[in-house]
């Protein structure tokens, strides 16, 4: 048996996205996020066009899935946290914050957008689920990090909805679908996974960077 192979797939795919995924996890935005000083208004702006898009995804991965006990994971985590949690904290942030709900998107809004139509478009679960994977589980990195919860609820919040022992279970199911279907996939599969896995993570740390300004 190789290393490769004894390796976790979701943990093969995290390294080989080195070393833009570290810089997601310890972003300066992201540490800005945990102490209550980052200037949200325009980072949430963007970040609220994706929720069309991630449920739409969310909504492909029910769809696609080839398990009903997946089916139920996702389908559950769609109607609980993104259409409702998730949601009604977009328009209470954005009203404190005073910013729009639809303001022109910046080029790394849309080019994740495009990603995420990519792959809920092909209908392929693996594909889907490292688009999802990278989504949630670099959130939660740099969410964990988080020591003292501030006091705004605008950054509180949004800590809150990327931590804690249900967001963690979230992930953990993502990365176990992961583990469970890489070892089927032929070299092509894989490399499809890691190219959208790859491409995913180098968005997410360009995203910040425009949050940073």
């Amino acid at each position: 048996m190789t290393e490769e192979s004894r390796t976790p797939f979701s943990e093969w795919l995290r390294s080989r996205s080195e070393p833009d995924w570290a810089s997601v996890v310890t972003h300066p935005f992201a540490e800005a996020i945990g102490s209550g000083t980052a200037d949200m208004r325009r980072y949430l702006e963007q970040d609220f066009q994706f929720v069309d898009a991630f449920t739409a995804l969310l909504g492909a991965a029910v769809a696609a899935a080839d398990t009903l006990e997946a089916r139920v994971a996702v389908g559950r985590f769609l109607g609980q946290t993104v259409a409702d949690t998730e949601h009604s904290y977009f328009h209470r942030a954005l009203a404190e914050l005073g910013g729009e709900p639809a303001p022109p998107a910046q080029p790394v809004t849309g080019e994740f957008r495009a990603l995420m139509d990519e792959v809920r478009l092909s209908q392929d679960y693996p594909l889907i689920l490292a688009v999802l994977c990278v989504a949630e589980w670099t959130y939660l990195g740099w969410a964990s990090r988080t020591t003292e919860p501030p006091q705004g609820f605008v950054h509180r919040e949004w800590i809150e909805l990327h931590s804690g022992p249900e967001f963690e279970a979230w992930v953990g199911f993502l990365r176990g679908e992961l583990d469970r279907l890489g070892p089927g996939l032929d070299e092509d599969g894989r490399a499809r996974v890691l190219d959208v896995f790859r491409r995913a993570t180098t968005l997410e740390r360009r995203f910040f960077d425009m949050a940073l300004g």
